[in-house]
């Protein structure tokens, strides 16, 4: 039993069935609310905002919302492999493009969550270097240059031993191959692990600026702690746990432990996996419908009979240049 249990493991095949198409029924219910969010928030972004003509902040929003939607195509495919009893796919093209997919756009929403953040924290806790401000204006380059450099990050992640966490062996391991799968976990561990760090610095530093603040809007002031406190929970509870579990799961793995202890680790870090999803659904709700002038554009636009009579209609030019500084600081 234990053995087979332990093939089944690295065969990539659910041990639970019941409990795989419990997580399948989970990412479809994902799928199904948070893809028409993703896709209304983006087509706001582009037909009424035109994100490219307004300010860093907005286009860091797009491409997170970007991320999100082609993070979100993956679900069907992963829930449809579960509910066969699979963890992967067994098609060799299909298991390493969806393993490019899930992680280059995971790694993208985490790298525009943390860069959002950080622009963030210039504008609110040092508004006065303008020279960094500046650079994060550039905020189209930077995103190319996030995209870019994650695609050579992402591809060691295109095997299936990285999938079913299969690292480090013991029976297979040589130095080669031992490296690859150190540099590999690496990149995993450190994509999320070092933009936390950044995250709660920011944070920090943020809720504590805008606590002292004497003057402005009060309301507006414990929105935007509000936001920057609702950020760091998101990232904590979607990207935590898997992280954690998949550090048991290594552990576990490498010190060889029973078929029963190697088979509670994989079903947690699996079950993580799917939590981590929930960020798709998280993402706009946090980010953009914090702002008024934003789910007040997005309620005009589609639940007109929800609008208030006296509310103001927002286009592109009135989110983008009421105040644009002053906004930036407090939402």
């Amino acid at each position: 039993m234990a053995n087979g249990t332990l093939q089944k493991i690295e065969d990539c095949e659910a041990t639970h069935t019941r409990l795989y198409i419990f997580y399948a029924s989970v990412m479809i219910v994902i799928f199904i609310l948070a893809l028409p969010l993703n896709a209304s928030v983006l087509h706001l972004f582009i037909f009424k905002l035109k994100f490219w003509k307004s300010n860093s902040n907005n286009i860091f929003l797009f491409n997170l919302v970007l991320a999100d939607i082609l993070l979100l195509f993956c679900l069907p495919i992963k829930a449809h492999n579960f509910i066969q009893g699979e963890r992967r796919s067994g098609n060799d093209v299909v298991c390493k493009a969806m393993l490019f997919m899930l992680f280059l756009n995971r790694g993208a929403s985490i790298a525009f969550l943390t860069v959002t953040s950080i622009h963030r924290y210039f504008n609110v806790v040092h508004p006065g270097r303008k020279n960094v401000l500046r650079v994060l204006k550039k905020s189209p380059h930077i995103s190319v240059l996030i995209w870019l450099l994650l695609l050579p990050l992402t591809i060691p992640t295109m095997l299936k031993t990285f999938e079913c966490c299969n690292s480090h062996r013991n029976e297979e391991d040589t130095l080669i191959k031992d490296v690859v799968d150190s540099l590999r976990e690496a990149v995993f561990f450190t994509q999320i692990l070092i933009p936390f760090v950044i995250l709660i610095y920011c944070t920090v530093r943020i809720v504590n600026r805008l606590r002292k603040k004497t003057v402005g809007d009060k309301t507006k002031l414990r929105r935007a702690v509000f936001l920057v406190t609702s950020v760091m929970v998101v990232f904590s509870l979607c990207f935590l746990p898997c992280t954690i579990a998949r550090m048991v799961l290594l552990i576990v793995r490498v010190q060889d432990s029973s078929a029963y202890v190697q088979d509670k680790a994989t079903l947690a870090f699996d079950g993580l996996m799917v939590l981590s999803y929930v960020d798709c659904l998280l993402d706009p709700l946090v980010y953009c419908f914090c702002s008024t002038k934003f789910k007040g554009l997005y309620i005009s636009n589609y639940f007109p009979f929800l609008a208030k009579g006296d509310t103001m209609t927002v286009d592109s030019s009135t989110v983008n240049t009421a105040n644009p500084a002053r906004n930036n600081k407090v939402i």
